[in-house]
């Protein structure tokens, strides 16, 4: 039996796979991936999660090279980072999304 590639060949698909490991960060990836792109400020009132949590967790995500933040004035805008496009586009496979595109659960849903 060959498993053709060793695992050290794996540990960057291990790191991503680490960032996304967090309820909270895998709703953010999914719901800026859907809006393409979000305010702190907006983010935090449509998930209804203190600032500090999500700018806790951004961070991380941010760490990973998954999402980029820019600054616009006051507030500090995310998206995903162009290192990991999004696969099958950006509604495909959508965790909390129907087939229409649209939240089943609000939890999950972010304004774009």
């Amino acid at each position: 039996m060959s498993f053709g590639k060793r695992p050290e060949a794996f540990r960057e698909a291990a790191e991503v796979l680490k960032a996304l490991a967090h309820p909270v960060r895998l709703c953010l990836v999914c719901g800026l991936v859907r809006c393409g792109g979000c305010a702190v400020r907006e983010i935090q009132e449509c998930l209804a999660l203190p600032q500090a949590t999500v700018s806790q967790q951004l961070a991380k995500l941010r760490a990973a090279g998954l999402v980029v933040a820019r600054r616009r004035g006051k507030e500090v805008h995310y998206e995903v980072s162009s290192l990991y496009p999004p696969a099958g586009g950006a509604r495909g496979g959508v965790p909390g999304e129907d087939r229409t595109g649209h939240g089943r659960r609000e939890g999950m849903k972010i304004r774009g």
